[in-house]
């Protein structure tokens, strides 16, 4: 998968999560392509470690966008507890 199709991944990824998992983030456009992406790269880290499940590198696989948008959950969790109190 090229860069391009990363970051539309992400993209896609980051905003699937946030429609999940509703609330206060910063972020638009950039934040949730970031979120995305960082999402994307832990969700296949922890899918090969501890799952035993490679990620492969097609676009149209849906554990690629499972582990992405999981670990975008994840990404978005780990936030809001360190930093979730600091919006109000």
């Amino acid at each position: 998968m090229s860069i391009i199709g990363w970051i539309i991944l992400g993209l896609l990824a980051g905003a699937i999560a946030k429609f999940l998992l509703p609330g206060r983030d910063p972020g638009g456009f950039i934040g949730t392509t970031v979120i995305g992406i960082a999402g994307a790269f832990i969700g296949g880290w922890i899918s090969a470690r501890w799952l035993d499940h490679p990620i492969s590198k097609d676009f149209y696989d849906g554990a690629t966008w499972a582990a992405a948008i999981g670990g975008s959950l994840v990404l978005l969790i780990v936030y809001r507890l360190l930093f979730g109190h600091s919006r109000d």
